[in-house]
């Protein structure tokens, strides 16, 4: 395994919703990944000091990575989704990435765990370089690529104006109004 190029190929793809919830109390947000047909927004609910409502339903799938060559095996459940940068901050890290990756024509994405537990364990550097292959494999390089980042990058997480790669309301047959932000 340890010499195999690996091509990657996506397995176990479980369609679902990242339901985002949020403490109106301590202002907090976390996410997770839901497989029922369709979640409520709105839903509240108390844990301890906490007041949690949900706030957003995203319409998403998780998958893991395997390797057609070798049969190795990347679990990706971790992953909650991508953020594309809006260039909001020019003092973000994501920012001056983008920004140094525009000449070689290389898409910079940020990739997100789910909240609160990607803080302490952040998706490892090796999973997004994983990410990184798996998406350039599967597009003509000599137009352009893609790079994945971690979300670490982003110091001021709250002030981000970025935007989540995901379908709000793919499953309703009315148009979404707006799409606001999720910080």
């Amino acid at each position: 395994m340890a010499d195999c190029r690996h091509r990657w190929d996506m397995t176990d793809t479980r369609f679902g919703f990242v339901v985002f919830e949020k403490c109106y109390h301590c202002n907090t947000i976390r996410t997770f990944f839901s497989t029922e047909e369709t979640p409520v927004l709105w839903d509240k609910y108390r844990e301890g000091d906490c007041f949690w409502s949900r706030v957003e339903v995203a319409q998403s799938f998780q998958f893991d990575l395997k390797c057609a060559d070798c049969a190795h095996i990347e679990k990706f459940g971790d992953l909650m989704g991508f953020l594309f940068c809006t260039s909001c901050m020019d003092d973000c890290e994501v920012e001056k990435l983008q920004k140094k990756h525009e000449k070689d024509r290389t898409w910079v994405l940020v990739a997100f765990g789910h909240f609160p537990e990607v803080k302490k364990n952040p998706i490892p550097q090796r999973k997004l370089d994983i990410l990184t292959d798996y998406f350039n494999q599967r597009r003509d390089t000599s137009r352009s690529r893609v790079k994945i980042v971690s979300f670490e990058l982003i110091k001021d997480l709250p002030r981000c104006k970025g935007v989540f790669i995901h379908d709000v309301g793919m499953l309703s047959e009315e148009p979404p109004k707006e799409r606001k932000p999720v910080f």
